[in-house]
């Protein structure tokens, strides 16, 4: 309960921070808002589902991704409430200790997304998949986001990819599969996940 409490708080002081850089009185106070408005769900989340452990582990990981992985945090906070807005449910037996909040339903069914320490749509065969970009995330920090965005822009407009893609097991013989078969399991940070578990999509 403490540490979602906490870091509902966090979101909300770091919206009204932003809010004030922004705009002043009237930013700090639309900023707290914003805050409350996607903290509040994370937080409840973080609390119902016991998502840190009551140990130093457990601690530590609070501590950065409440820090130094804040944005990635914030993201996945975002995402979060999306998918609770509609009716997508958490999974509290799978988020309990783990240092993630896991939600059952996916964007696609056919997918898992991990956002920050926000997972939806996993399962136990491609769980340590996921897990991998909750790590990125936490070592990269702030330039996570950004490092996975501008490799999935590079590769789409420029996609160098094609000198070592399996074009015999996997063509790109559709405008779809340029992106779900070429862009998307090439970019680093996807490269990196499905080499520890997963079979890239073909």
């Amino acid at each position: 309960m403490v540490l979602g409490i906490i870091s509902a708080a966090v979101h909300i002081v770091l919206g009204a921070g932003l809010g004030a850089a922004a705009g002043g009185t009237i930013g700090l106070l639309v900023g707290a808002v914003v805050g409350l408005l996607i903290g509040a769900p994370f937080g409840w989340a973080v609390a119902s589902a016991g998502t840190y452990a009551a140990d130093v582990k457990g601690i530590f990981l609070f501590v950065v991704d409440h820090t130094w992985s804040l944005l990635n945090t914030v993201a996945g906070a975002l995402y979060l409430t999306l998918h609770l807005v509609v009716g997508h449910q958490l999974d509290r037996v799978v988020s309990q200790g783990s240092g993630r909040v896991n939600l059952v339903e996916g964007v696609s069914p056919r997918y898992a997304t991990t956002i920050g320490t926000v997972c939806a749509g996993s399962s136990p065969g491609i769980q340590r998949h996921e897990d991998v970009h909750v790590f990125q995330a936490r070592l990269l920090g702030p330039l996570y986001l950004p490092l996975v965005a501008l490799n999935y822009a590079l590769f789409t407009i420029a996609p160098v990819w094609l000198l070592w893609h399996d074009h015999s097991n996997a063509p790109i013989n559709r405008f779809t599969r340029y992106f779900e078969i070429g862009v998307y399991p090439h970019v680093w940070n996807e490269a990196i996940a499905y080499r520890i578990q997963g079979t890239p999509p073909r």
